[in-house]
């Protein structure tokens, strides 16, 4: 089946500040340069870097074009992908001149987007391709949500990392709100195949108003999550199927092995 969507924003702009942080794992030269650079999608595993599974996943589902929101300073990316001269895919770059949040991130894509409906994922994630090939069927504003059980047994992520992740509520089939830090009681109410948010959407080119109208968060950051708030009809998309999170220098073993004899086409 054809796909609605062919266009993907990857968000590896991020401060990398957790990767940055010292772990227990231990780190070949070129991977402890990449963790202190904080570029965790340009991270080494095995033959490859983690931006080349992730396009190379995207492009099986039927992304066409890809657009990285890197720093000003993305020589390394620029280099990388010249290495790469990938084929079955568009790459180019989209600069985020501050680290001002997600939402940001995504406004920081929109001369490159134009109004073509596309994806957003996240640069230190790797989703599983049947899930964003469902994706890539919505029409109009969508997310995936990731049933909890099975992050947990799919992923490489802790399940006390996964239960304070945001959690989806919907009523059928539509988006009521996106928990963010949900407490004890909402986690134990919402039980074990809650939905959760990943991350994971597809927009049309409404989100880049909505990202214009939102106020920083809390935290001082633009938020993506505030700009889906500002949308109207969200739909949500289960999914029951893992994710591989590479977040922290602890991750990198655990991703590595897992991703051994992965082929990676480009």
């Amino acid at each position: 089946m054809t796909p609605t969507i062919t266009t993907a924003v990857v968000l590896a702009r991020g401060l990398g500040t957790r990767m940055r942080a010292e772990g227990q794992s231990s780190l070949s030269a070129e991977q402890a340069a990449a963790a202190a650079s904080g570029h965790k999608a340009l991270m080494p595993i095995g033959e490859h870097r983690l931006i080349d599974y992730s396009l190379s996943a995207l492009a099986d589902a039927g992304i066409r074009r890809a657009v990285l929101v890197v720093a000003p300073e993305h020589e390394d990316f620029t280099r990388h992908l010249a290495e790469l001269a990938p084929s079955r895919l568009e790459v180019v770059l989209a600069v985020q001149e501050e680290p001002r949040g997600t939402a940001d991130a995504v406004s920081s894509a929109r001369e490159a987007v134009g109004q073509e409906p596309f994806i957003m994922v996240n640069g230190d994630n790797l989703y599983p391709g049947e899930g964003i090939g469902h994706l890539l069927q919505a029409e109009g504003n969508a997310l995936l949500g990731f049933e909890r059980s099975a992050l947990v047994t799919d992923s490489n992520i802790a399940a006390d990392r996964i239960a304070a992740f945001a959690l989806i509520e919907q009523t059928d089939g539509l988006l009521e709100q996106i928990l963010e830090k949900p407490d004890a009681e909402a986690i134990a109410a919402a039980g074990p195949d809650a939905l959760v948010s990943m991350n994971c959407f597809a927009f049309t080119s409404e989100i880049f108003e909505a990202c214009a109208r939102i106020e920083p968060s809390s935290r001082g950051e633009l938020e993506i999550v505030d700009a889906v708030r500002e949308l109207g009809t969200v739909r949500v998309l289960p999914f029951a199927g893992g994710v591989l999170d590479l977040s922290r220098r602890d991750d990198i073993d655990e991703v590595q092995r897992r991703l051994a004899g992965v082929e990676v086409s480009l």
